[in-house]
């Protein structure tokens, strides 16, 4: 299956129009974006919840890890670094922690608040090596900015 992004960024758009509530954007993004392609096994949100300490928050898929820290795996340096992060091969990647024993590579982008504030990052998992592209990186990027009016430091 070839993913839509013009389709799934209007479908997320009117889904979550009005909304300003964290967690409820999150729980629809997660849904609907992990529905959208057959790339990912694992869809959902880490949320912000202490200096330097990310939360499970809404996902699709199976159990993940529940508590990760800004210095461990992708989603980790993605928080701290605030930068996008595209990894081909997982069990490359210094510090990766293996929350999923099929997880191949992973895609994970920072979700920022309208005022320019650090409240998660959104992560995807795919079974698959080599799953993600820039492509995808900047078109989930765009969604994440429309849904949580996000303004970037």
């Amino acid at each position: 299956m070839t993913l839509d992004y013009c389709e799934l960024a209007q479908i997320c758009a009117a889904l979550t129009e009005g909304e300003t509530d964290p967690v409820a954007l999150m729980a629809t993004l997660a849904c609907e974006i992990h529905h959208a392609d057959d790339r990912f096994d694992w869809t959902g949100f880490y949320r912000v919840v202490a200096p330097d300490q990310l939360k499970i928050g809404p996902y699709q898929g199976v159990h993940a890890c529940l508590s990760i820290p800004f210095d461990r795996g992708v989603c980790g340096v993605c928080a701290r670094e605030e930068v996008a992060k595209i990894v081909a091969d997982v069990h490359a990647f210094p510090g990766y922690i293996a929350c999923s024993s099929t997880t191949q590579s992973e895609l994970v982008l920072p979700v920022w608040n309208g005022r320019g504030k650090l409240i998660g990052v959104l992560d995807i998992d795919s079974d698959q090596p080599g799953a993600f592209t820039l492509e995808d990186a900047v078109e989930l990027a765009e969604i994440l900015h429309t849904a949580f009016g996000q303004v970037k430091k």
